[in-house]
């Protein structure tokens, strides 16, 4: 559902080296060896998506505010790891060392000066995508042996992401649980999700969402467990006016946009359940007028309802449909949270608990 408007990226990228901890920045369209373990192998591909603001505080000065970004650099921590040795985890780097590189080095950089000032008198939300690569040029099939982070940080009109029509599509897996990937935001994820979209678009050509279920395609269909949309996490709204959230395990990205929804959600009252929800407890529902929305909930959308969800089995064939009720307090809910989420960034709004608001005059 990658539908943005307006987006204009910022003049210089950054490279931070694992080993030798050497800052540097570049400009936007520095490459990394045609010949690389990242590029041929899609080893060491590490990303984020990171949602903040920039505007001037009181003191005229240009401020940088982002919203539990420590779950997005910790994250990102966890990913490094992963695609490192057991003898290279002394290189994976801390938390406070991101954040670091990340604010003071970058964005405080002179270079990126005249684009924070851009976004700040805009108003414009802001997206910084840190990423990693080898940059050694090598085809051998092996840790990385010159592991470097990149940033570059971007600005954005809006994210069109409603209304959208999404699809189950049972006879792909987005990730197996037993190799711990799926939780983690890496780029080996992503193929699986495009590929599911492309299937979805079989059964509904505008399709812009494919819905996944877990990695037991040989269980019985009904008794598989929804896991997550293609590149978003999902909620499900109820007639009675409960919330389901699908708890976070291997297969699931942690969200760190979720976190923040749920918690405004409580905060508004209503009653958000964390548990594993069946693809045929979905389907009666939705066949019983029991489903009263479903969404998709990420870093540049926010959230997002379903206009059309199509629940399909392995054949593809159509086994029900469900659209939402405008008109129940949950649709309504939904959207006043996505405002209410934006509005925490501008310090509009009194912060929920249990969320933490960063802010980086530069």
């Amino acid at each position: 559902m990658a539908k943005f408007e307006g987006v204009k990226w910022a003049p210089q990228q950054m490279r931070y080296s694992l080993q030798d901890k050497q800052f540097e920045i570049l400009g936007p369209d520095a490459q990394v060896p045609g010949v690389s373990r990242s590029v041929h192998y899609g080893l060491f591909l590490v990303f984020e998506g990171i949602r903040f603001f920039c505007h001037r505080n009181s003191g005229g000065k240009i401020e940088a505010v982002f919203l539990n970004w420590h779950l997005n650099l910790e994250r990102f921590q966890k990913g490094i790891a992963f695609n490192l040795s057991g003898e290279q985890q002394a290189l994976v780097p801390t938390v406070d060392e991101l954040e670091n590189v990340f604010i003071r080095l970058y964005l405080k950089d002179r270079s990126m000066r005249g684009f924070l000032e851009e976004m700040a008198e805009l108003g414009a939300q802001g997206y910084l995508r840190p990423f990693t690569v080898d940059e050694e040029q090598s085809i051998g099939v092996t840790f990385p042996a010159q592991p470097a982070v990149r940033a570059m940080a971007c600005r954005y009109d809006r994210y069109l992401g409603e209304p959208f029509c999404g699809v189950v599509v049972p006879n792909l897996v987005r990730a197996v649980g037993i190799n711990r990937t799926g939780c983690l935001k890496l780029g080996i994820n992503y193929l699986m999700s495009v590929k599911a979209v492309d299937e979805a678009k079989k059964l509904c050509p505008e399709a812009a969402c494919a819905l996944f279920l877990d990695d037991n395609p040989q269980g019985r269909l009904e008794d598989r467990q929804v896991t997550e949309w293609d590149s978003s996490c999902c909620l499900f709204g109820l007639r009675d006016g409960t919330v389901v959230k699908i708890p976070e395990n291997p297969l699931i990205l942690p969200s760190v946009t979720i976190h923040g929804i749920v918690a405004i959600l409580r905060e508004m009252g209503v009653s958000v359940e964390e548990r594993h929800l069946t693809y045929g407890e979905l389907i009666e529902r939705s066949k019983a007028g029991e489903l009263a929305v479903a969404a998709s909930v990420g870093t540049a959308g926010i959230l997002n309802r379903c206009a059309r969800l199509i629940m399909a089995d392995e054949k593809g064939e159509i086994l029900a449909n469900h659209s939402p009720d405008v008109k129940h307090p949950l649709f309504q809910k939904f959207g006043e949270a996505r405002e209410f989420y934006w509005k925490i960034y501008k310090e509009a709004v009194r912060i929920p608990a249990g969320l933490r608001l960063f802010k980086y005059v530069l």
